[in-house]
């Protein structure tokens, strides 16, 4: 019979979303690439799961994995899809915890938790003072994923991203952030996501930007983050929770033969 998804967007940043509310979901690491390869899949930066809840008060289990197969713990552009693919103001349940969202004017808003901002929580490999790193004079927080953000030029993301997404101080790798402050209620943001390589978007990356940059006085707790595509509000609230709020769009839903699914086969992970 296949297997159905669907295909969306924030600000560019792509995903495949897989339903296994009803079916549960078998997706070996090689099947995993294979659905995100745009040559030879869908293509896509993540793919994201849905299952049943296990937590109370969540609607939905999300998953979130890399084109390599490995599994993110966070993601605010896919979150924001998600929530609009279900409608209504669903709260998802993630390796984060439970993130509520809700919707308005065209807009999703996901309240995306309290960022961790202790060394070990990142994690870092050993004690540092993560608002000023001894690597770039970077700063450095956990938004349900590792982030580093530097606070220089757009530009370098494609040459020092790669380096730095498994630099030893980051024993979990790390989404790197390149943040070009331009008021104090405005930034633009360019990210390398772990896994992923160069993105369009990173909504976690975006909140991390306003955190570490509102940490150092560059920027007010609200800020505007714009990214190739478009911008998102970050808002780090005074309970210290972190609210995002952007566009999110559907592009196509489809299936996918059994043939093409049965050639990716492989041993669970």
């Amino acid at each position: 019979m296949g297997m159905s998804f669907t295909k969306m967007h924030g600000l560019g940043n792509d995903f495949v979303i897989l339903d296994g509310r009803r079916t549960p979901l078998t997706l070996p690491s090689t099947l995993i690439s294979r659905l995100c390869d745009r040559q030879r899949g869908i293509g896509c930066d993540q793919l994201v799961t849905l299952s049943p809840p296990t937590r109370a008060g969540a609607d939905v289990l999300v998953r979130f994995f890399n084109p390599d197969g490995s599994e993110a713990g966070a993601c605010g552009n896919a979150s924001r899809c998600v929530a609009a693919l279900l409608g209504g103001n669903p709260t998802l349940q993630t390796q984060n915890g439970l993130l509520p969202t809700s919707q308005k004017d065209g807009l999703v808003s996901v309240l995306m938790g309290k960022p961790h901002l202790d060394w070990q929580s990142v994690p870092l490999a050993n004690a540092c003072d993560t608002a000023h790193l001894p690597l770039y004079d970077g700063a450095a927080c956990s938004m349900g994923n590792p982030h580093l953000t530097l606070f220089c030029s757009i530009e370098d993301a494609a040459t020092l991203g790669p380096v730095l997404e498994t630099d030893p101080l980051f024993p979990e790798r790390a989404n790197i952030g390149f943040a070009d402050i331009q008021s104090p209620t405005h930034l633009r943001l360019r990210v390398w996501e772990r896994g992923a390589g160069l993105t369009l978007a990173c909504g976690s990356g975006a909140c991390a930007a306003v955190v570490n940059a509102a940490r150092r006085g560059l920027v007010e707790r609200t800020c505007l983050v714009s990214m190739e595509c478009g911008s998102l509000t970050i808002t780090w609230q005074d309970d210290d929770y972190v609210l995002m709020t952007g566009p999110a769009q559907h592009v196509f839903t489809g299936t996918l033969d059994e043939t093409w699914l049965a050639e990716g086969q492989a041993p669970a992970l």
